[in-house]
Order: structure tokens, then C-alpha cells, then sequence
């Protein structure tokens, strides 16, 4: 398994194509829940994911304060496997791209709330009730990284 970190014009078409496959497959197809995934973003995201030789395993996107919210933030984290540390890896992973490339003091996140206690391990903290969008329940989360 490898760790990649790209910027968005660092991205070959094939990577590309691979992930924004993966996000409509999980968050579209999977989750029956029509949404406009390609948002507009990813051009301003850091991507991190782990790949194997075939596909990837596990992915996220990394956004600087003022893309997505006032904070610096992580989104779309998709881990293929349950219960093998993928999640709660990429997730480590894309603390450290926020730390290192944007300086974050704050990395903020709108979690699925069946997915609440993954980021509680790494450090997130409930900040809002729950809420839903796109017709999935969710809560905004943040980690304090001073």
C-alpha cells in the first residue's frame, strides 16, 4: 500500500478519474443520494489516498482556510474496507497534509454521524447538533491542533 499527496494539477488524469470514480460510486451511488459531487473544490484541495496496485484503498481531500469554511478542513474520506485501520489512517494522514501544507491550527469537518466515533479517536470534538444534508445525517467536528 502506498501514500500519495497531490495537489489537484499534480494529478494525472488516471488518478483523477480513479478518484472522482470512487467519491460517485461511495457517496453518490452507494448512499443513494444525488448531489452535485464534483463541486468545484477539488482544484483548490491537497488529495491524499492509499493505493494498492489495483485500486484505491482509502481517500480524502484537504482544503486551506476559506475554501470550503473558515477553517482549514478535510472532506470526502472514503475508506474501501471497514475495521482495518484505513479510515483512521488516511484520516492521521490527512491531519498531518493539513498541518504541514496550510499551517492549521483548526481542522474543521462535516462527519456523517455513523462515522462520529472515527474522528472522536483522532481528536475531533462535536461542535453542532445533528443536522442533515443531502439527506444524511451529520455533525460539524473540529480538532485543535495547537
Amino acid at each position: 500500500m502506498e501514500l500519495k499527496v497531490k495537489r489537484f494539477d499534480e494529478l494525472s488524469l488516471d488518478e483523477l478519474y480513479k478518484i472522482l470514480k470512487l467519491r460517485v460510486d461511495v457517496f453518490v451511488v452507494e448512499q443513494q443520494c444525488p448531489y452535485g459531487e464534483i463541486d468545484g473544490n477539488d482544484q483548490e484541495a491537497i488529495h491524499v489516498w492509499y493505493e494498492d496496485e489495483e485500486r484505491i484503498i482509502a481517500y480524502l481531500r484537504v482544503m486551506d482556510k476559506g475554501v470550503e469554511s473558515e477553517y482549514t478542513s478535510i472532506g470526502r474520506v472514503i475508506a474501501m474496507e471497514r475495521r482495518k485501520g484505513y479510515g483512521t489512517g488516511i484520516l492521521k494522514e490527512g491531519i498531518e497534509v493539513a498541518r504541514t501544507y496550510f499551517k492549521a491550527d483548526s481542522i474543521y469537518l462535516e462527519a456523517q454521524v455513523y462515522a462520529k466515533g472515527l474522528y472522536e479517536k483522532c481528536g475531533f470534538q462535536a461542535i453542532s447538533d445533528e443536522f442533515v444534508l443531502d439527506g444524511i445525517p451529520h455533525v460539524r467536528m473540529i480538532l485543535n491542533c495547537k
